[in-house]
């Protein structure tokens, strides 16, 4: 762990919003751990210690501030270059890995023993693997207490907690007092169907015209549907099926609006929903990395807080960009439609609304069915069928449990996988901030030089190793800078097999 006590003692004395969910504050005369922008009094400096993570300072011993609620923070991922073996963990806890696995498992994932595992979450975090998930859950728990008014009941199972005795007993640790105590307003029941509503938090700038655009041009009609500056979508978990709609709410948040028939899936959801939006970036040291770039760093400044739109679910969006070889976005994007409508599950009351109807289909699906009536050729209706095939025999196939260049490999042994392919999988569904198609012919025309001479693939890399580990981050960037110039931000491009 190495925070600079002094810088971070400056940082809470000014209460500098750039430190927001870098560190946090612990008081020892008061047991409570709190955002360097908390609006009460700063603490004498022998009074405090600092901690990169919420689960560090609740692993010590520390409660959670009710006044500047470390819940709210945003996740800027403070394990960012530290160890890629932590970052895949993490995101796997994100998704639910202990929730009913074990740490040796976990680490299993990872290519890892339990021991190391534990060795290098409390190097990077200062906590470990079952503290982190053990935070994530009491946080969330909190939220959902400030924010809704979910019975408490109802509360501890959308916050991931086996058993209400269990939500209780922790808060009643934590806290020293039941939780129904840090809610002021009566609980309501909430009908069938109804919305629990969110905020997330993240470091601005956000190109949220930027993220909308790009899942605008790539919805799925039925599934997904972008209007009124909303990104709404439906979303299957464990054989049910249910809606999200977030929404800029100003400054620094998101208003994400869940509907689903199941609360415990809540956790997940908003992990997948972070993932989606690239919430956990950190938009101002990238931008600094590739700002030494100078046909960067023009781009930067034009679109700061660009982020790289994720995907919700790895076995549609590896679908959708094997629909999309060699063809255009909107042609891709309307055999997806008629995937959807043809073999996706459609949704019932009262989970449907206008503009979303089907459940995008599951590789199971897929697998068992004969898709010799879409309009493409044999050959990427085999390669189809051969990724639902393989995603159906293993689940965690496009889960982060490798480095990007093995994910990569494993990817293009699939039938039909090509580099191009496998980049933009690990860059959407894998959230690898490094992954490049460096062999998209859009890429190297945004880099073409006053005559029109475009660099080869070759070029492409050698210059990109600048951009490291941010690459994923340029790539949109050039994408983006094509759409800016009106040039078509999408053609025939024909990509490796």
């Amino acid at each position: 762990m190495d925070l600079d006590p002094d810088a971070c003692y400056r940082a809470i004395q000014t209460r500098d919003a750039r430190f927001d969910g870098r560190l946090f504050v612990a008081v020892r005369t008061t047991g409570i751990y709190c955002r360097p922008v908390c609006p009460a009094r700063t603490p004498k400096r022998e009074n405090v210690t600092f901690h990169a993570t919420a689960a560090s300072a609740q692993e010590a011993g520390y409660r959670a501030c009710l006044r500047c609620r470390p819940e709210t923070s945003p996740q800027l991922g403070a394990w960012n270059g530290a160890s890629n073996t932590v970052s895949r963990a993490l995101a796997l806890i994100e998704a639910g890995a202990l929730d009913e696995d074990d740490v040796e498992t976990l680490a299993g994932r990872v290519g890892v023993g339990g021991r190391q595992l534990r060795r290098l979450f409390l190097q990077h975090l200062g906590a470990t693997p079952v503290g982190v998930a053990q935070t994530r859950r009491v946080l969330l728990a909190k939220q959902l207490i400030h924010e809704t008014d979910l019975p408490m009941g109802e509360v501890a199972l959308a916050a991931g907690f086996g058993s209400v005795r269990r939500f209780n007993e922790t808060f009643q640790q934590l806290y020293d007092r039941p939780p129904a105590a840090l809610r002021r307003r009566k609980a309501l029941p909430a009908p069938a169907g109804e919305a629990i509503s969110l905020t997330l938090r993240y470091r601005p700038p956000y190109d949220w015209d930027g993220m909308l655009a790009f899942l605008a041009m790539r919805a799925i009609p039925g599934v997904e549907a972008v209007d009124n500056n909303v990104y709404r979508r439906v979303i299957a978990l464990d054989g049910a099926a249910g809606t999200i709609a977030v929404a800029p709410i100003g400054g620094d948040r998101l208003r994400v609006a869940v509907r689903f028939p199941r609360p415990s899936a809540l956790p997940r959801i908003l992990a997948r929903v972070r993932g989606v939006f690239d919430l956990s970036a950190d938009p101002v040291g990238i931008g600094e990395v590739l700002s030494r770039d100078p046909d960067l760093a023009r781009m930067v400044a034009l679109r700061p807080g660009l982020r790289v739109p994720g995907a919700w679910d790895g076995f549609e969006l590896a679908v959708r960009a094997i629909l999309g070889q060699q063809i255009t976005v909107v042609q891709a994007r309307k055999l997806a439609g008629d995937l959807t409508a043809a073999h996706g599950d459609p949704l019932a009351a009262p989970w449907a609304e206008p503009g979303l109807t089907h459940a995008f289909p599951s590789a199971q699906r897929l697998a068992a069915t004969d898709l010799s009536d879409l309009k493409m050729p044999g050959a990427r209706i085999r390669c189809l069928s051969a990724m639902a095939g393989a995603i159906a025999a293993d689940p965690n196939l496009l889960s982060p449990t490798a480095s990007l260049a093995e994910m990569v490999a494993r990817l293009r042994a699939l039938p039909g996988i090509g580099e191009w392919t496998a980049q933009y999988i690990a860059m959407r569904q894998l959230r690898e901030p490094d992954a490049f198609p460096a062999a998209d012919v859009a890429l190297m025309r945004a880099l073409a030089d006053a005559d029109g001479v475009r660099p080869t693939r070759d070029q492409l890399l050698a210059r990109a190793e600048a951009w490291r580990p941010w690459r994923a981050y340029a790539a949109l960037h050039l994408w983006a800078s094509l759409a800016d110039e009106g040039a078509p931000p999408v053609r025939k491009v024909k990509r490796a097999a």
